[in-house]
């Protein structure tokens, strides 16, 4: 708990200075997101203006202050992760009138300003004195996993995407962002119309844009895939259609993009309070995976923590419990794919199970029950026993949480980014970053 004691209005002479520092978080740029939908553009610029209005009413001069004026000019953006410094002048005490005048500045992790103007305000009369609650941000390490991808990223081309259906502001603001960041060159494939009217509702240019018009979400899905087979593509971005309508055109075995390699998703969380990044898998293409599936999704999983930087990925293969039972089907299975890494069926990796999600995730935990593992404790990668648990995990650490998360589909020729309707430009992107790490390395060999 931080104390903090208000400036009487007599003890605030002219020179007088406040500085403090600032880490942004996503609560800082809830209002901006609230105005425009998401938290990117020039207004996030006018979260520096809630944070000086805070420190003026809580700091300087500090509780029972009236802020009567406000007059900031705005320069730049801020970002969720920001270091921000405030400084505050006074300018001018009228002690007759009650009122004082402030110099007031937001600097930006850069040393220019975000913000710059003058307050005018009334400060209290006494000193007050109060607790200020200690408030964690919803995310303490903002966006870390979001800027080491677009770090592994940077120098490489951009890849040739076939974006499916971007029929909705959102889904364009995604891929647009994604080409600003270098990580693709979009092809857009849908309704031309519908699209269109999408970018101007968006205040989006995509006029330099190629556009392969079809009639509907389904043929928009067949479409990319055939831009794919002719090379014209060499990924594929979903946009505002149903998951199950573009699988079905991936999947096709006349469309040439199945290899020997059983299909997966895989999510890759940034979880405040978990030190790494959390792969999850599958979450959303199989079912209720057998022996052979689940093999093939460790090992999809382990191809796309390598590609983003994870050098021997820590594979924990999760249950209900940590010990293995016939009456719990999926904690065989766990033992079996340990078995199986050990004979060197399952590789680039370190494989154990069954563990519970606890003993997975928390060190505390797994030495509570006396588990020795290279790998409890420490996961890298959460294998789900099926769908329903896999995809009610990562929702919860995302709504619940505060994760950030991308995904991706594996196993397929080309990676494809299979994003939420619901998911914003930022999670977007990071699917376009997980998308072009995994571009160059993904299975070619086609399924006979």
């Amino acid at each position: 708990m931080e104390r903090r004691r208000s400036t009487p209005l007599d003890a605030l002479n002219p020179g007088a200075r406040f500085r403090a520092g600032h880490h942004v978080t996503a609560a800082d740029l809830a209002p901006v997101a609230a105005m425009l939908g998401q938290a990117e553009g020039a207004l996030a610029a006018r979260a520096a203006g809630t944070l000086m209005t805070h420190l003026i009413a809580t700091a300087f001069p500090g509780f029972g202050t009236t802020i009567l004026r406000e007059d900031y000019q705005y320069a730049g953006t801020v970002a969720e992760g920001d270091s921000l410094t405030a400084e505050i002048e006074v300018l001018a005490v009228d002690k007759a009138a009650g009122r004082a005048r402030l110099a007031c500045r937001v600097l930006g992790p850069d040393g220019a300003a975000r913000l710059s103007g003058e307050a005018e305000v009334a400060p209290p009369r006494v000193v007050e004195e109060r607790d200020m609650p200690q408030t964690r941000s919803a995310s303490p390490r903002p966006a870390r996993v979001l800027r080491a991808l677009l770090a592994r990223c940077a120098g490489l081309p951009p890849v040739r995407t076939a974006v499916v259906h971007p029929c909705d502001p959102e889904s364009l603001r995604g891929a647009l962002l994604a080409a600003e960041h270098g990580l693709i060159a979009p092809i857009l494939v849908g309704p031309e119309a519908k699209i269109r009217n999408a970018a101007e509702a968006g205040g989006l240019d995509i006029a330099a844009l190629p556009l392969v018009p079809a009639p509907h979400s389904h043929a928009a899905a067949e479409a990319a895939v055939a831009l794919v087979a002719q090379g014209r593509a060499n990924a594929l971005m979903k946009g505002s259609l149903h998951t199950d309508e573009l699988m079905a055109a991936a999947l096709a075995r006349e469309a040439g993009l199945r290899t020997e390699r059983r299909v997966s998703h895989c999510f890759v969380l940034d979880a405040p309070l978990y030190p790494r990044p959390l792969l999850i898998t599958d979450a959303a293409i199989n079912i209720q995976p057998g022996l052979e599936e689940k093999a093939d999704i460790a090992r999809n999983a382990i191809a796309l923590a390598r590609a983003i930087g994870i050098d021997l990925p820590k594979v924990a293969i999760l249950s209900a419990v940590e010990t293995v039972t016939p009456k719990i089907p999926s904690t065989v299975e766990a033992a079996a794919l340990c078995k199986m890494a050990e004979r060197g069926q399952i590789v680039g990796g370190v494989l154990d199970g069954p563990l519970a999600f606890d003993n997975a995730v928390s060190p505390a935990a797994a030495k509570a029950k006396g588990i020795v593992s290279a790998v409890a404790g420490e996961a890298d990668v959460l294998l789900c026993p099926d769908l329903e648990s896999g995809n009610m995990l990562a929702k919860q650490l995302s709504y619940l949480g505060g994760a950030e998360s991308a995904g991706i589909v594996l196993g397929l020729r080309v990676p494809l980014a299979l994003t939420s309707r619901a998911d914003d430009a930022t999670s977007r992107l990071a699917s376009a970053a997980l998308l072009r790490l995994m571009a160059s390395s993904v299975a070619t060999k086609p399924a006979n």
